[in-house]
């Protein structure tokens, strides 16, 4: 198909726009995002939703448990389940800021989408596959981001078109090299979907014990195979994920509500001080309190 002249040109012009300073920006879509970042950066801790995130200039790496990523300019990454990472900006200056448009991924939308399209069901010996991966976008896959945000100009077609643009997107991801990744989570019998359920359990139960045999049964999964699937999925054990759940909640709890280390910990779900502060500190490079500490100084600098 041909595409209009210079169209990552044009994509940047408008991000630009609509992204005027570094930080994540909402826009008027619902479920868009555009991100901006002017340097290279320190490794971040966050959770990444399903989403479909577009790299329009610079590039970016993570780390998925022992694994690192990286896409640049005219790749996407596909998140099918939420996952836990480390990220980094890796190319970036005040000239040629990163820039990224995001589009989280609606479960009820693909669900809705994929009973009505033809698509073969993968192959089985697919199903397990890492919920992250990066592709080269399409021309097509251009063309409907491209189109998405024009609509950023015309405010008052968006409720008419952007659900269009936004189906034909999800349906550029789901016949690409990667969309089984998405199938597989969708579909209620596959061991991917029951890791996602999993996951959404630890989401939600994350400061109670972990006893892997009945989050498997939970599941209907042996505790072996639930074992081998999770880890297939998301790179990291049941246990290595739980606790970058509680790492994670904790710091927050420390920097937005300021409670001191040793009541998040607690609140979390560790008995034991040291061994919060020993596994905070591997995670994020300094104790608690340092790390805290240095996050707030940061954060008022940037105000």
């Amino acid at each position: 198909m041909t595409l209009p002249f210079s169209p990552y040109r044009e994509i940047v012009d408008i991000a630009m726009r609509f992204a005027p300073g570094d930080g994540e920006f909402r826009t008027s879509i619902g479920n868009l995002h555009i991100s901006r970042r002017s340097n290279p950066s320190d490794p971040l801790h966050s959770s990444y939703k399903p989403c479909f995130a577009f790299v329009l200039q610079g590039a970016k790496s993570l780390r998925l448990g022992d694994e690192f990523i990286s896409y640049g300019t005219g790749d996407y990454l596909l998140t099918s389940l939420d996952l836990p990472v480390a990220w980094r900006i890796a190319e970036a200056s005040p000239e040629v800021p990163h820039l990224c448009l995001g589009l989280a991924i609606d479960s009820e939308k693909l669900l809705e989408l994929l009973s009505r399209i033809d698509i073969p069901r993968p192959a089985a010996h697919t199903d397990g596959q890492r919920g992250m991966t990066v592709n080269v976008a399409p021309p097509e896959l251009l063309d409907a981001a491209v189109r998405l945000l024009r609509l950023l100009d015309r405010p008052g077609e968006i409720p008419a078109m952007a659900p269009l643009i936004e189906q034909e997107i999800l349906y550029r991801i789901l016949t690409g090299p990667d969309g089984e990744r998405l199938i597989n989570i969708a579909t209620a019998d596959s061991q991917s979907n029951r890791i996602a359920r999993a996951v959404a359990w630890l989401k939600e139960n994350f400061a109670r014990p972990l006893r892997i045999e009945e989050l498997a049964e939970h599941v209907s999964m042996s505790a072996s195979s639930f074992h081998h699937h999770f880890k297939s999925v998301t790179a990291m054990t049941p246990m290595q994920y739980q606790k970058q759940l509680r790492l994670h909640e904790a710091r927050r709890l420390m920097l937005v509500e300021r409670l001191d280390a040793g009541t998040a910990g607690h609140r979390v779900g560790y008995q034991s001080p040291s061994q919060f502060s020993r596994e905070y500190s591997r995670l994020y490079g300094a104790s608690p309190s340092r790390d805290v500490d240095g996050a707030r100084e940061v954060m008022a600098a940037a105000e």
